[in-house]
Order: structure tokens, then C-alpha cells, then sequence
């Protein structure tokens, strides 16, 4: 396989993908990484934890409808050209 702006773009899709399928009840809660815990309090930098956990969060809710037309395209794109 040849590394091209495709296979890049394909691999970025499949991270974004991982990140948005991530339940925050069956599996971050498990780890330690749930919603309730890392809440600081006013005035102190949040950590790596609770900064990755919001990033988490943020793409599920953001990129839920985008992701299966950019899935839907690939796909497609896939069928096509192989």
C-alpha cells in the first residue's frame, strides 16, 4: 500500500471513528476516564485527563452526523476504485 493523501485521509477517518464509538458507561468509566471524575475547581488548569475526556466528548456529540456521510462516501469510494 502506498502512502498517499488517500490512505492518510482514510487512516484519519478510521482514528476519528475509533474516538467516536467510545461509550462513555461500558468502557472510559472502566478505565478511570468517566465524565464525574477529573472535575476541577475554579481557577486551576484542567489536566491531560479531563482535557482528553472533553475531546472525547466533544467529538461524539460534533462529528456524529458528519461521520456517516464521510463513511458513506468512503465506502462508496472503496466499491468503486477498489
Amino acid at each position: 500500500m502506498a502512502f498517499t493523501l488517500y490512505s492518510l485521509l482514510q487512516a484519519a477517518l478510521l482514528v476519528v471513528n475509533a474516538i467516536a464509538v467510545l461509550h462513555e458507561e461500558r468502557f472510559l468509566r472502566h478505565v478511570g476516564w468517566g465524565s464525574d471524575q477529573g472535575i476541577g475547581g475554579f481557577g486551576e488548569e484542567p489536566g491531560i485527563k479531563a482535557q482528553l475526556t472533553n475531546l472525547i466528548r466533544s467529538v461524539r456529540t460534533v462529528m456524529r452526523v458528519p461521520l456517516i456521510a464521510v463513511n458513506s462516501v468512503t465506502i462508496i469510494l472503496l466499491l468503486l476504485f477498489g
